[in-house]
């Protein structure tokens, strides 16, 4: 499944924000240290944007910034075979950029979504301006010659775009190697204010008042 297929997939753009603000509240439920944690969503990321955020601490990740403009994502698999590092000195794989519209332009050379060379970290990049009634992307190639997802789109997304409880039970069993109640996961999907019962079946180690600051920062319901 490359970005042609997730584009399909992708939910309106207030679904993104609502799962990606629940898988945030969740990892920082489970993980009290930010260093540590795959999914991050800040509201106040600038005055009049909020930044959903991944990264798996070995070189993939991705960024969703929500605007007056719309909505903006890239996203970087490292291994791909459409990576910037293909040729040198590495170029962003040819199209991924090209028909962005001008209001969204800006955020590929945004420093935190930049490498140490100043090369943008996309294999993948999306967007929907507010008047749009589908998510776009590029005109690119996506090589299928030896994997189908060749972009990393669907493993990169895979979470977001399943939106459920039940996935992210998967994904913290796989990841955090733990098991949780689907109870307690599903009532932060549904962004309900949390309770020191939700929290304690999350995490027993933790208090909801240490939670303050992550659900300010999220602006998750009280």
């Amino acid at each position: 499944m490359s970005v042609y297929e997730v584009i399909k997939q992708l939910p309106e753009p207030e679904a993104v924000r609502a799962r990606s603000k629940a898988m945030a509240m969740l990892d920082a439920v489970l993980s009290p240290e930010w260093e540590w944690r795959y999914y991050s969503y800040d509201a106040q990321w600038s005055p009049s944007e909020a930044l959903a955020s991944m990264r798996d601490g070995s070189g993939n990740d991705y960024a969703i910034v929500f605007s007056e403009a719309g909505v903006y994502a890239q996203a970087c698999n490292h291994e791909s075979p459409i990576t910037a590092y293909r040729v040198s000195p590495p170029v962003p794989w040819p199209g991924l950029f090209d028909s962005l519209p001008d209001v969204f332009r800006p955020f590929t050379q945004e420093p935190a979504f930049l490498d140490h060379n100043g090369v943008p970290r996309a294999t993948v990049c999306l967007w929907r301006e507010r008047t749009d009634s589908a998510w776009r992307c590029g005109d690119i190639h996506v090589p299928d010659e030896d994997e189908d997802d060749a972009d990393g789109a669907e493993w990169l997304f895979g979470l977001l775009l399943d939106g459920t409880a039940e996935a992210y039970l998967e994904f913290v069993e796989e990841v955090y190697e733990t098991a949780l109640a689907l109870e307690a996961v599903q009532h932060v999907y549904d962004l309900k204010p949390l309770t020191q019962d939700v929290v304690s079946a999350l995490n027993p180690e933790v208090r909801l008042e240490d939670l303050a600051e992550d659900i300010a920062q999220i602006g998750y319901p009280e």
